[in-house]
């Protein structure tokens, strides 16, 4: 059970919503209302997305981070959460707030879910809930 795709920081990224703002002091991309961002292997719907950008502008990606109510949604799976931080430079997408992840084998809520798109590796932890990491799983 884990949200792996692809190196999300090398491909076309689309990014649409209601209104586009652009800080070049604090080099922060700000997309809010309706958000949606388009990858070629995960789909994100947000209140809010803030790309926080280097020296290298738009080429220079630092973060993304997406909050309100954040779904991502691949081929196998949905997961949904209150905040997503994806960090291109080390692969690592992190959901929290009222975590659950929902694909054909089953569902797994928690309080946090770390995924390294490097290796594939999906931790879930029950960091900021007040109940434990919970899995209903259907045999086949």
């Amino acid at each position: 059970m884990a949200l792996a795709a692809p190196a999300l920081g090398q491909q076309k990224v689309e990014i649409t919503s209601d209104l586009f703002t652009v800080d070049e002091t604090s080099h922060n991309a700000v997309f809010t209302g309706n958000v949606v961002v388009i990858h070629p292997s995960v789909k994100v719907w947000a209140d809010r997305v803030v790309a926080v950008y280097g020296a290298g502008g738009a080429t220079d990606i630092e973060s993304f981070v997406a909050t309100g109510a954040v779904r991502l949604e691949t081929e196998e799976q949905t997961a949904t959460g209150e905040k997503a931080v994806f960090t291109p430079a080390d692969q690592m997408l992190r959901l929290t707030g009222n975590v659950q992840v929902v694909n054909a084998s089953g569902t797994v809520a928690a309080g946090e879910l770390m995924v390294n798109l490097a290796t594939n590796v999906s931790t879930f932890t029950s960091a900021g809930s007040p109940g434990r990491v919970t899995g209903v799983f259907t045999s086949q």
